[in-house]
């Protein structure tokens, strides 16, 4: 199961990815940062690690912790 989508567009990117838990949500985002990492480097393309947002977007009240790490 596809699990994370990225979109790019210049020089914005977005990343969406859903789990059932927020840890799954963390150790996928960080596996596919990782990827975009290398293409990067690879394609010589510098992103900033200040300029980003996280969001969480919930259909239900959890009652894990909300603190998303990335």
């Amino acid at each position: 199961m596809d699990r994370t989508k990225v979109v790019a567009y210049v020089d914005d990117l977005i990343m969406a990815t859903r789990g059932e838990m927020i840890r799954d949500v963390e150790n996928c985002t960080k596996v596919e940062l990782s990827k975009i990492k290398g293409l990067s480097k690879y394609n010589k393309i510098k992103f900033s690690d200040t300029k980003y947002k996280v969001m969480l977007v919930s259909r239900r009240k959890r009652k894990e912790n909300k603190n998303v790490a990335v």
